[in-house]
């Protein structure tokens, strides 16, 4: 089948692009290595991004910068890799590193805040029983290159005002105008887009003050705003000031910021890239060629609820917005200072493989992992850390990882999703208790923004945007009070469960002329023995993008569609997808497996500085047992374990429970087991240990 065959081989456009942590004493030979390092590995692009921790001698957009800069775009280009470049030196976005402000103190960040008395500098917008309502700059900072210049520290650089079209140009100039100037020949090539990076317009560190810019009272009130009723913003009010105001900053920050960014890369060949400030920021993204998000610090995890809170939205956020725009990819900087127990560095494969899912159930299909740092020296190592690329525990067999990346952008990108149900929402408003049952039910649905309501359409009861038809809606009574609101009882799901299975996420769609779901499971416990039934008369395939194989699935016909038996581990997800009966005969059935009981294993050594425990085992297998031609043998170990059978390397697993392949290895009679455990880097670089290995309790066939 061709979409078999094409997610087989992935091509190279679908590479992950990690950001790349330029945080050391560069050279050439390094940066040159690295990229090659990358390569081998099935990484064939990165952001370059300009982090904490580089050398002093090298000036931000300097001459000795540009020069590696130069070094590591003519390397890309020579190794075939994409570039995405990096727009400012740390984050957030828009005052290059303090360049902006530097000689020019009118273009710092300004805020409006509530006081008793105003200050001597103070502009005053209103004097209201609850205090005096006055312009100030924010004091706003960002995070910078060196070290003394990070947030609290006397060096952290004052941010620009985003709002102003000045301080705009500016940022553009002695940005996005200078690496332009250097590397002209690789825009619209190797270089691809620019990286934004959720711009702020107060900047960091910023307290009891909203966004303002000099000449924004004129606008306001002319709009019929009263600067009055901007008092309920510091009680967590709202009133009709409040909503116009959110209106108008929105807007500004929309054309004077995103918009002319936008415009500048595609002047120049690339794409706007990145993501906006907050998860929920969806009206923005129509500025960015790729959408993007942001998913750092944690703020969903395997341990959370992943439907709960602004950020649980924010996968949704960029793939909806790129298919309601357009366009082919949309992405999310992931991994970011996800570590577990606020424990720096202990971030598991089964952490970073949930994650990796619950994006790509939800659309994303451009994944930016962060980090790859090019040195994890001294301080380094622990500036947002872990580095989950070539100082991760994954490093020796990361084309496993970067293979499923790459499956998964492939997979997600040019489909036709398939959403009965339209949810009506507006910027920084994504709904997620609301759209939580739609998640549940495993029930398809698209966001419609506040935007794009003038151009939806209703006939026959049936919202259109685009031509798409919605059967229900989720959102404002408001709007479209003929369409009816969203029924769990009333809209069929992409896929019926039996019994219900609230932690399967599915996502159902066309992709190369066949029909496909996308299974998750997003829970902490196996989903097994679920009567699953798929709304075609088709037969069903089953792909597996971890490891790249196809099979039969068995089932039968019903009334309401093909019903199979679905199984799937804690961590698992499976593509099924719809077979003509001729495509149906060319796929295997799945191998008759027998599965081992697992062998006690013996510790035999540890050693404390690799983070590694060896393991040995005997299992006595029999000849009756070795005519079978898949044989597995299940363990849990903490966390990567690598199997050898006889001497001969049997693979590798990154999270428990592991299962390894053994067919071909066996030999009748008792065969030696030797397991290899690799533990969290945590012991390494964390506050405290994390305990590594087999798991004895755990251990029984399966």
């Amino acid at each position: 089948m061709r979409l078999l065959d094409t997610l087989a081989n992935p091509p190279r456009e679908y590479t992950p692009i990690p950001f790349w942590f330029l945080n050391g004493n560069l050279t050439n030979g390094e940066i040159a290595r690295q990229l090659k390092d990358f390569a081998d590995h099935g990484v064939y692009g990165v952001v370059l991004h300009p982090r904490m921790g580089l050398a002093r001698r090298i000036e931000y957009l300097g001459k000795t910068y540009f020069a590696y800069i130069r070094a590591a775009v003519e390397t890309a280009a020579r190794l075939g890799m994409y570039i995405v470049l990096y727009d400012e030196g740390m984050y957030p976005s828009g005052s290059a590193c303090g360049r902006v402000v530097a000689g020019h103190p009118e273009l710092a960040s300004e805020g409006i805040a509530l006081t008793d008395t105003a200050a001597p500098k103070d502009t005053v917008l209103a004097k209201t029983e609850q205090g005096v309502l006055v312009v100030r700059k924010s004091g706003g900072t960002m995070r910078g290159l060196h070290w003394g210049e990070d947030d609290g520290e006397p060096d952290a650089p004052p941010t620009a005002d985003i709002l102003n079209p000045a301080a705009v140009e500016r940022f553009i100039d002695l940005t996005h105008n200078a690496y332009y100037r250097e590397l002209k020949a690789y825009f619209g090539n190797t270089i691809i887009g620019f990286f934004t990076d959720e711009p702020s317009i107060l900047g960091r560190n910023v307290r009891d003050m909203f966004p303002w810019t000099h000449d924004f009272a004129a606008i306001f009130e002319g709009a019929g705003g009263d600067p009055h009723g901007l008092t309920a913003l510091f009680q967590g009010k709202e009133n009709r000031d409040t909503r116009l105001y959110s209106q108008l900053i929105l807007a500004r920050e929309s054309k004077v910021y995103y918009g002319r960014l936008s415009s500048w890369c595609e002047d120049h060949g690339i794409g706007l890239m990145g993501h906006p400030h907050q998860s929920d920021d969806i009206e923005v993204e129509k500025y960015f060629a790729v959408p993007g998000q942001d998913l750092v610090l944690r703020w969903i995890a395997p341990e959370k609820d992943g439907l709960s809170g602004i950020d649980s939205t924010m996968a949704k956020c960029s793939a909806d917005a790129a298919r309601l725009m357009g366009r082919r990819r949309n992405a999310n900087e992931c991994f970011g200072a996800c570590n577990r127990n606020n424990n720096p560095w202990q971030f598991s494969g089964s952490d970073m493989k949930w994650y990796t899912d619950w994006l790509a159930v939800r659309g994303v299909n451009l994944f930016i992992p962060h980090a790859f740092y090019y040195s994890i020296k001294g301080k380094r190592k622990d500036e947002r850390p872990p580095d989950i690329g070539p100082h991760s525990i994954w490093w020796p067999h990361y084309r496993k990882w970067s293979g499923y990346w790459s499956r998964l952008a492939c997979l997600m990108t040019d489909i036709g999703l398939h959403a009965d149900v339209a949810v009506l929402c507006r910027n920084r408003d994504l709904r997620p208790e609301a759209v939580r049952p739609l998640f549940e039910h495993q029930t398809g649905f698209q966001y419609l923004p506040e935007s794009v309501w003038g151009k939806c359409t209703v006939q026959n009861g049936a919202l259109y945007y685009r031509g798409h038809p919605y059967k229900a809606v989720v959102g404002s009574e408001d709007h479209f009070s003929v369409v009816p609101r969203y029924d769990a009882d009333s809209v069929p799901p992409d896929c019926l469960c039996e019994p219900p299975q609230p932690k399967l996420r599915c996502a159902r769609f066309t992709k190369e002329g066949s029909e496909c779901w996308f299974l998750v499971n997003e829970g902490n416990a196996p989903i097994q023995n679920v009567s699953l039934t798929l709304p075609t008369t088709s037969r069903i395939g089953s792909y597996d993008l971890w490891d790249n194989t196809a099979f039969r699935q068995s089932s039968i016909a019903t009334e309401n569609g093909a019903q199979l038996c679905l199984d799937l581990p804690e961590r698992g997800s499976i593509l099924l997808f719809a077979c003509p009966p001729e495509k149906y005969e060319h796929l295997t059935e799945p191998p008759l497996s027998l599965a081992l009981d697992c062998p006690s294993f013996e510790l035999v050594s540890t050693d404390t500085a690799a983070v590694k425990k060896v393991y040995r085992a005997r299992a006595a297998v029999s000849a009756a047992e070795l005519l079978y031609k898949s044989v597995t043998l299940t363990v849990c170990a903490e966390e990567m374990a690598e199997l050898s059978v006889n001497g001969t390397y049997a693979g590798v697993g990154f999270w428990p429970p592991q299962k390894f392949e053994l067919a071909g290895l066996l030999h009748e009679g008792e065969n030696e087991l030797v397991l290899m455990v690799t533990g969290s880097r945590a012991n390494l670089y964390g506050k405290e240990p994390v305990w590594y290995g087999v798991r004895p309790s755990r251990m029984k066939g399966q």
